[in-house]
């Protein structure tokens, strides 16, 4: 049916359908090809707001878990769950829950917190705009679940100058642990899986399929 055929003009709202008020008005909107300003006046508008910290995580999530399936390495998403501290009577407190662990059995090989922000590209700024706490937690992380990988993941943007992937490595307190500061380019999703598997460090060597080690 053509949009001209939908009489909305004649739909009359009373206390019985008034509930459909603001649907009706987002209809019209849509179907009538109108668009919002953001200049003043006195009709109601909409937004549709996302967020934007949870969609990341969520799209590297799922993409890792498709990268890996059919592996001996495992995608666990909000999960460990290991209390940072224990009161004098025994009971745990501060209970953490990393964005994403990369587990191989029992072993956590990569702890990956994703940040919706942008990094900076400024050569007098050693930490590239990386937030303190954002380290702290990071080192929390690597030592409750005793893995040496850890990794803070951003959004790529044109204002750096390299391309994604691993844009920095530290080492940790002189240690044999390590916090990459990394980026991958969501406006591409070609070849997503593998492009992440690249900017995680997993090679060959780690992503071992399960078939593989099945005795013939």
């Amino acid at each position: 049916m053509p949009v001209s055929a939908l009489r909305l003009t004649e739909v009359v709202l009373d206390r019985t359908n008034a509930r459909w008020r603001e649907l009706l008005s987002l209809a019209r909107l849509l179907l009538g090809e109108r668009f919002q300003t953001t200049s003043s006046g006195g009709s109601d508008g909409f937004a549709l707001l996302f967020e934007m910290n949870k969609l990341f995580e969520e799209y590297v999530a799922r993409s890792l878990k498709r990268a890996l399936s059919g592996t001996e390495l495992q995608v666990v998403s909000q999960g460990g769950r290991l209390y940072c501290l224990e009161t004098e009577d025994g009971r745990r407190v501060f209970q953490t829950r990393p964005e994403i662990l990369i587990k191989h059995g029992p072993r956590v090989i990569r702890v990956v917190d994703t940040k919706w922000k942008r990094i900076a590209n400024r050569i007098d700024d050693a930490k590239q705009g990386v937030s303190q706490g954002d380290v702290y937690q990071m080192m929390a992380y690597g030592q409750l679940y005793d893995c040496d990988r850890l990794i803070l993941l951003y959004p790529q943007h044109d204002a750096l100058d390299h391309r994604e992937g691993r844009q920095a490595s530290h080492r940790v307190n002189a240690g044999t642990r390590r916090l990459d500061v990394s980026t991958i380019d969501i406006a591409s999703s070609e070849l997503i899986s593998n492009r992440l598997l690249a900017t995680m460090g997993l090679g060959r060597q780690e992503v071992e399929t399960t078939s593989s080690t099945e005795t013939p």
